[in-house]
């Protein structure tokens, strides 16, 4: 089993509408970053477990968890042209780019804001953490996604 942060804009898709989706089951879909869909189509298997990361809202925070559900496949997001993620390159025939489907699997009682982050000694190495790291799909560690849920839990206890 591998581990995953999974970066997405709550005002686009959030936690909340992964637990609104039938089956609290949604695509992953948009990905348009050729290291991120790499480690989608190349790293990601069925059950691998996922940090839920909500970006570009203040503050950004990890505030919950997934799994995914459904190994990656094409994005026909992709070569449907009224789409924002629109992109000629790619075709049903020659797709460039995959989506997977992830599965909610819990919420943070507190989200793990960046800050917050940056206090657990055990996250030094964390990909999330490096300076200029953008990056909507990257790979975690078991030690820091263990530390993570070992963090969201005592801060569950303290509210």
């Amino acid at each position: 089993m591998r581990y995953w942060l999974m970066k997405t804009e709550p005002s686009e898709f959030s936690l909340e509408d992964l637990k609104r989706a039938p089956k609290q089951t949604a695509p992953w879909d948009g990905v348009r970053n050729y290291q991120a869909r790499n480690h989608m189509r190349d790293g990601m298997k069925l059950g691998d477990r996922i940090l839920f990361y909500h970006s570009s809202t203040d503050p950004t925070a990890i505030v919950g968890t997934a799994t995914v559900a459904r190994e990656a496949y094409p994005d026909d997001s992709a070569w449907d042209r009224k789409s924002e993620y629109f992109d000629k390159r790619s075709t049903p025939e020659r797709p460039v780019w995959v989506r997977v489907d992830v599965k909610f699997e819990s919420e943070f009682a507190v989200p793990l804001t960046l800050a917050e982050l940056r206090t657990i000694p055990e996250l030094k190495d964390m990909v999330l953490l490096r300076k200029g790291m953008r990056l909507s799909v990257q790979p975690v560690t078991s030690p820091e996604f263990n530390a993570i849920l070992a963090h969201a839990g005592k801060l569950a206890q303290r509210k």
